[in-house]
């Protein structure tokens, strides 16, 4: 503030819990959300302090990232994507293993989640900082669930090989606080004025797969 300092930071789809609120980021959902980890609170409690500050920079937004995936990800160790950890997988053993479900509403491996890449999110991030629309907080997935099962056999195409997946049961310490479901509404951003398309789940894990893991390739 006290320099005028546009700020765009890293919020979280973590914020949205369970989902029982639903996906929208509207500036008064903050303050009625329940995350389901230390890490979404965290995340929830600067945005809502972000909203409720009568002095702002001439800019700001905060990106509720959704499953963000791509390069340079190695350093986040057992944090890193589920493409990554998947490709060292094949590597290693040739076969996945995901987390088996346990709701009856959702089949093994059909856990869904809005996958972003990379890519798509630096392009988002440059764009606000140059075009500069009303300030707040944004959604920044693709808008669109996918299937954990969908990309992992993404992953094994990226390698040109069959898909193998095993299915292991989810560890209980974190069954209670597991998303089983998330996709941004992307609308908010899209009425910004942002008219770029995003990288379909195929596209993003293939590029992943074969011009940086693949290769060994870290920018």
């Amino acid at each position: 503030m006290e320099h005028r300092i546009p700020l765009v930071y890293a919020s979280s789809a973590a914020t949205y819990g369970a989902g029982e609120l639903g996906y929208a980021d509207s500036h008064d959902l903050p303050f009625e959300l329940k995350p389901l980890n230390p890490y979404g609170v965290s995340k929830n409690e600067f945005d809502k302090w972000a909203l409720k500050q009568e002095d702002q920079p001439p800019f700001w937004a905060g990106l509720k990232f959704f499953n963000v995936y791509g390069p340079n990800e190695y350093h986040k160790e057992r944090m890193a994507s589920v493409i990554f950890h998947s490709f060292n997988q094949i590597k290693r053993d040739g076969v996945v293993k995901l987390f088996k479900s346990h709701r009856p509403d959702f089949a093994d491996g059909q856990q869904l989640r809005d996958f972003v890449y990379v890519k798509d999110v630096l392009k988002v991030c440059y764009w606000l900082m140059e075009h500069r629309p009303a300030s707040g907080l944004y959604n920044l997935g693709t808008g669109k669930a996918r299937s954990f099962a969908d990309l992992v056999k993404a992953t094994f195409t990226g390698l040109d090989l069959p898909a193998r997946i095993e299915y292991i049961d989810m560890p209980e310490d974190i069954r209670d606080k597991y998303q089983y479901f998330t996709e941004a509404k992307m609308e908010k951003l899209r009425a910004a004025g942002y008219k770029n398309a995003f990288y379909s789940l195929e596209e993003g894990v293939v590029d992943y797969v074969r011009n940086y893991l693949a290769k060994n390739n870290f920018l």
